[in-house]
């Protein structure tokens, strides 16, 4: 489990991140949401250890990141957004630098590589954008990792790509891995993700399951407008409107708009999930 208590980082005068609490649990795949500048890649590279945690505390399994143990970086994958393409083929690289995950399956890099319509003898300075970002996922999953933390892991990949991501993510992931994808493209992984993770510089806006969410919001798709609606957007065919729901009514979570009403009513909807 992860467990982050009042944590805060800068970057010199700049406060990126204060005063943040949660708990991850195991075997979840979180979507981690929040607007430009928010700390989510931050976030991110603390959780892998890249970075020292300034205030507050933070704990994976009981260890400390930015110890960088060896049984701890064995069981975490960081994935960034935009990795330099090394001048090898695929599959060396795959076979070299795999031997520092433990679980690392060369047969498993090899398979997600298909399921990409990637090649593994291509060298990786010779690919398109989209390409290397698929072989690096490819690696990221075939790590076998415990922790998996990918940073805008469907940037650059056209639609076929981004649900062949999506058919990797659910096949290649056991039950007990804990995946968080931090990302602006909320509808490519809607499918996926669960729960999701709203990030503020100096809070934790949401940090709820789907069923939670629904639960308590209502995601209306219809013509007629609700004028008591958290949040409301012309789409074709009618609107999306997000309310209180209290009636108990069920209703498909609607990512963006959640996100949206969020960020318009950011003290009540942290005082409805918190109660």
């Amino acid at each position: 489990m992860i467990t982050i208590k009042k944590l805060g980082f800068s970057y010199g005068d700049h406060v990126v991140l204060k005063d943040i609490s949660m708990e991850l649990q195991e075997g979840r795949i979180y979507g981690l949401l929040g607007e430009n500048g928010v700390g989510k890649t931050t976030l991110l590279t603390l959780l892998a250890g890249l970075k020292k945690v300034e205030d507050g505390n933070l704990d994976v399994d009981g260890k400390i990141p930015y110890h960088r143990e060896p049984s701890f970086l064995s069981n975490v994958y960081y994935l960034p957004d935009e990795v330099p393409a090394p001048r090898r083929k695929a599959i060396d690289f795959a076979h070299d630098h795999g031997q520092y995950w433990t679980n690392f399956s060369i047969q498993k890099f090899s398979e997600i590589m298909k399921v990409f319509d990637n090649e593994e003898d291509q060298r990786m300075d010779q690919m398109s954008y989209g390409q290397l970002k698929k072989t690096f996922i490819s690696f990221a999953l075939a790590c076998n990792t415990k922790y998996l933390l990918m940073d805008e892991p469907t940037n650059g990949l056209d639609i076929p790509s981004k649900a062949q991501f999506r058919k990797a993510v659910s096949k290649y992931t056991s039950d007990d891995s804990t995946l968080i994808i931090s990302t602006h493209q909320a509808r490519d992984l809607e499918a996926i993700i669960d729960p999701i993770i709203i990030l503020d510089h100096r809070d934790v806006l949401l940090n709820a399951s789907l069923d939670e969410i629904a639960q308590k919001l209502y995601f209306d798709y219809s013509s007629d407008v609700d004028p008591t609606a958290l949040y409301q957007e012309m789409v074709p065919g009618g609107n999306i409107q997000v309310s209180v729901n209290k009636t108990g009514a069920e209703s498909k979570v609607n990512i963006e708009a959640l996100f949206n009403a969020v960020l318009l009513h950011k003290s009540e909807i942290k005082e409805m999930f918190n109660k």
